[in-house]
């Protein structure tokens, strides 16, 4: 069957829930887990061309806190991973398209199932399911299970 599962977190209570549900699921058909974590890109807002002096700094402060934060959301996601005893990796991608980086990482990981919560941060976008679920859902060739 499912040998190798996909988890997203954005380190929502509902994601953190996907995640452990992803673990119990891999545990109980002996497959392996990979867990993502999409970092937005820095945007900052110029005026006419202006760019502040601050702005490289200010981007790599963004960066060095992205980056923390992505390694606590997958440091918790590998401890549950590891306390079920499933074979658990980890990945930080940064991208403004999170949909496309959770196909794109189940596609080069070889994973065949995606696992995932209907909905993150943002909250509810739409009535169903968060917006970056329902994208995942419609461009996934990989089966995508959605937790609730």
């Amino acid at each position: 069957m499912f040998k190798h599962i996909l988890l997203p977190t954005d380190g929502s209570k509902l994601s953190d829930r996907a995640v452990k549900h992803g673990v119990e699921f891999a545990k109980s058909i002996g497959a392996k887990v990979t867990t993502i974590h999409v970092v937005p890109e820095f945007r900052m807002i110029v005026d006419e061309g202006f760019v502040s002096p601050m702005s490289a700094e200010l981007k790599k402060r963004f960066e060095n806190e992205s980056q923390e934060h992505a390694r606590k959301m997958l440091a918790k996601a590998e401890k549950v991973a590891s306390a079920a005893g499933v074979k658990c990796e980890s990945v930080a991608v940064v991208s403004d398209f999170p949909y496309q980086q959770i196909i794109d990482t189940a596609k080069k990981r070889k994973c065949d199932l995606i696992m995932m919560a209907s909905h993150g941060r943002r909250g509810l976008s739409s009535l169903l399911l968060g917006s970056e679920t329902a994208k995942v859902l419609t461009h996934s060739n990989i089966p995508v299970l959605v937790v609730r």
